[in-house]
């Protein structure tokens, strides 16, 4: 029988393992919502009632993927990201707090609120409620949206550095806890670790209004930074170009400290596509993105033995070859809702050369709104079409939803291990 991780290993090398090897929680983009988490967890008997749920990325206000929990799905995968969350302070000093639906969770220290008449939560970059908020909880909402606080834009004074804020060398402090993290994943789990070592990640909308910096500066309106990739097209490859010098640099003193522990890496969570289509021409991707991203893949393929994973949301048939060709190994989150998103197109068409990680099964529908004989159905036809000679880890398509019924979760995980072995 095959270790966790040598079993990613195998698919990733586009061969049948033993099983389909299974990610819960090993990124912020294939994780679930901890009110769904705490269900789960009370479902299978593994808290008395009320027992809390770390909520480990407030942002999303994604839950805790616990060893036990881990051992119960039979999942492969462990997570390797920053000390610090979305909001910029770090997953320490827990404390008890409750959500909007009554779900008792444990949240860090730097998880401080303060509450608008409407009812809607404010949270604070750093936690630090003197400075302006930076993201917002609507009352009765589920996660935090980032607060735009951009300033008056002179494009006489723009200035490239101020988009880099964010992207600096990177701390000693930092290198010394991805060491120390990487040895403990991999000397105290068999399991794959997919690291996110940020800076990587050019013009991922979600980072772009940078929620964990009090005063942000730059082009920080999502709308006002979509327009200028066409209308300041010479800014953003200048931000781009430099990001990609730093993110080199930090990478090769990380590579270091980790070495050939870590599996796989989150490069890009850029979303490229929406519902009906991409909402970038192949084009416009090539001048733009792609030739960072192959830069970024090349330096980390020539001296890592690490897997290169891109995630993007949508309708994205028609960027899949250049991503390929910009060198990536793994396609999250195979969104086999959106149009043009067949998975028995994707499979024949790209299967022998793109890792598919995720698609196992739809959370804008099925999983949210299916029975469970539904969510089972859906689970054995992509464990078909999506297994043959490897190269499928199964993953939900993006995060499980709050609101997504227990039962149909249950189902996702007892039906992989039921029909997810191969038969050789």
């Amino acid at each position: 029988m095959l270790t966790s991780r040598e079993r990613v290993a195998k698919t990733l090398g586009h061969e049948e393992p033993d099983r389909v090897p299974v990610d819960l929680g090993g990124s912020s983009v294939t994780g679930m919502h901890v009110s769904v988490v705490y269900g789960l967890r009370q479902a299978l008997a593994l808290d008395a009632p009320g027992t809390p749920v770390k909520v480990v990325e407030p942002y999303q206000m994604l839950g805790e993927i616990a060893p036990d929990l881990m051992d119960a799905l039979s999942t492969d995968v462990v997570g390797l990201s920053s000390p610090r969350t979305m909001f910029g302070f770090e997953n320490l000093g827990w404390k008890e707090w409750t959500t909007f639906d009554g779900t008792p969770v444990l949240v860090p220290e730097g998880f401080n609120t303060t509450p608008e008449p409407s009812g809607d939560l404010l949270m604070y970059p750093e936690g630090d409620t003197s400075a302006p908020p930076s993201g917002r909880m609507p009352s009765g909402g589920w996660y935090f949206d980032s607060i735009v606080r951009q300033p008056p834009i002179d494009d006489t004074a723009l200035n490239v550095e101020d988009n880099l804020e964010e992207f600096g060398p990177i701390s000693d402090a930092d290198l010394a806890y991805y060491a120390e993290q990487s040895d403990w994943l991999f000397t105290q789990t068999d399991k794959a670790i997919l690291a996110n070592f940020g800076s990587t990640g050019l013009g991922d909308i979600a980072l772009v209004p940078a929620p964990w910096l009090k005063h942000p500066k730059g082009i920080r309106d999502v709308e006002e930074w979509y327009v200028s990739t066409v209308t300041r097209r010479d800014y953003v490859n200048a931000v781009f170009a430099r990001q990609t010098e730093i993110a080199l640099e930090n990478l090769a003193r990380i590579y270091d400290v980790v070495g050939d522990r870590v599996t796989a890496v989150l490069v890009t969570g850029t979303d490229f596509g929406q519902q009906q289509g991409p909402f970038i021409s192949p084009r416009a991707y090539r001048a733009l993105y792609q030739p960072y991203h192959a830069r970024m893949n090349e330096w980390i393929h020539a001296n890592t033995g690490w897997k290169t994973f891109i995630h993007s949301c949508g309708s994205i048939l028609k960027l899949i070859p250049d991503f390929i060709e910009a060198g990536f190994d793994i396609l999250n989150p195979v969104q086999c809702s959106a149009a043009d998103m067949d998975p028995s197109t994707l499979k024949e068409q790209f299967g022998d050369r793109i890792t598919f990680w995720g698609g196992g099964v739809d959370t804008q529908k099925t999983l949210p709104f299916g029975t469970a004989d539904e969510v089972q159905a859906e689970v054995r036809e992509r464990l078909r079409i999506f297994s043959p000679g490897g190269g499928f880890v199964f993953n939900t398509i993006h995060n499980v939803q709050p609101m997504s019924p227990v039962a149909n979760v249950l189902a996702i995980y007892r039906t992989v291990q039921e029909a997810g072995t191969y038969s050789g």
